[in-house]
């Protein structure tokens, strides 16, 4: 891990440069949300969160349906009051006030554009509701409209737009309100897939010419890892970790997230370690390996029975024939290739364990090069980077993060 990484995990720092020395411009403070049920019963959505956003920084929450990440979103929007805890802006606690009163401008997924009303009414409608004069509207309207390039959509309606349109015209009408905070609420999920991406790049763009502190949320982890300056992977309310996404993915913090981040997603073996003569040496139903220096050493401390779970993804996996150098035995697994899947730069193989006979619950997935000579039904050798091994105790903690 570089220094850079290190001093991100242990400061909990954006990675952009520009918010590391910066005010935090969003503090949320152990916010608690709770909802009640018909039948009576509480269900907590937000679990005691604490979080700074620093300014001019582009946080994105991610995690599963029903993690709380909207719930906290719209916690700071003033849409729900939360149950406990607070919420500063700029410095300022919001507690009481109204969204309308709050310095932020939401985007929603379903653009929320006023269907009787042109691009450029639409666009002005923050400023007309809190009467801006009408020089200052039209000024305005044109700085916005030529920051996202459509200027030639001003006197169109929304059933006349794209959908990458209508997401341009909402992403106008909260740039035009100049807010402290922006929030997005999975803004690009209407999109088809060519669009998404096309958007994320676009958003990236207009987030270094507007500067200002965004909190994003998504549950599609490729456009957390490419849009945050810091990724928050949530599961059942509460923060699981809060890195940059190269932390996040090389790093995970415990076993929800490295299943979560990464795409295939990781294999997870049951495992024992034991101190060998050659080495520090992990043992699954699908392969025996010993693990790097470097990995052994970290783990030195730890007698080694309280790892229950090794963790593998997919890019680890080489087939021998396309490693440069002798690969040690002690690194080396075979299998049998039960399903090709050609993704154009790469393969991905599901591999069932010589052993397994017919249990499919036992396979797992390798990526290799797209030259890979694999054939369905028989036996493969791959090489395991095993720098690149991840070792969970009975907690779920990744004890090498």
């Amino acid at each position: 891990m570089s220094d850079t990484a290190d001093r991100s995990r242990e400061e909990g720092e954006p990675r952009n440069e520009q918010g590391r020395d910066s005010k935090v411009s969003l503090a949320i403070e152990g916010v608690t949300k709770e909802f009640t049920e018909d039948d009576g019963s509480t269900v907590v959505a937000v679990d005691d969160m604490t979080l700074d956003v620093y300014d001019s920084e582009f946080i994105v929450f991610v995690g599963p349906s029903g993690c709380g990440k909207t719930t906290t979103l719209r916690t700071v929007a003033g849409l729900e009051r939360p149950t406990r805890g607070e919420i500063r802006i700029d410095g300022d606690s919001v507690a009481g006030r109204e969204p309308r009163e709050r310095d932020v401008a939401m985007v929603f997924q379903n653009y929320a554009l006023y269907p009787h009303k042109t691009v450029r009414e639409n666009i002005a409608f923050p400023l007309v509701i809190r009467k801006f004069p009408d020089d200052v509207v039209e000024e305005r309207v044109a700085e916005t409209v030529e920051l996202l390039g459509i200027g030639e959509l001003l006197d169109r309606y929304p059933s006349d737009l794209s959908g990458g349109q209508q997401q341009r015209v909402a992403l106008g009408r909260a740039i035009i309100r100049d807010p402290e905070v922006f929030l997005f609420d999975e803004p690009l999920s209407n999109l088809d897939a060519k669009l998404r991406i096309e958007m994320r790049t676009e958003l990236n763009k207009l987030h270094d010419r507007v500067g200002k502190t965004s909190v994003y949320v998504t549950h599609d982890q490729a456009e957390a890892m490419t849009l945050a300056d810091r990724v928050v992977v949530m599961n059942d309310g509460r923060i699981q970790q809060v890195d940059v996404p190269e932390v996040v993915y090389e790093r995970p913090a415990n076993r929800f997230v490295a299943g979560f981040i990464g795409e295939p997603p990781m294999n997870f073996f049951d495992a024992e370690i034991d101190h060998a003569e050659d080495g520090l040496r992990v043992r699954t139903d699908a392969f025996e390996l010993v693990l790097s220096p470097s990995v052994a050493e970290t783990v030195a401390e730890r007698d080694g029975a309280d790892i229950v779970e090794v963790g593998v993804r997919p890019e680890a996996f080489e087939a021998v024939a396309h490693v440069d150098t002798a690969v040690d035995e002690s690194r080396l697994v075979e299998a049998h290739v039960t399903v090709i899947e050609p993704m154009g730069s790469h393969h991905d193989l599901t591999l069932r364990p010589v052993g397994a006979g017919d249990d499919e619950s036992a396979e797992y997935t390798a990526r290799v090069s797209k030259d890979t000579d694999a054939v369905e039904g028989e036996r493969i050798r791959l090489a395991v980077d095993t720098e690149e091994v991840h070792l969970f105790d009975a907690t779920g903690e990744n004890v090498l993060a």
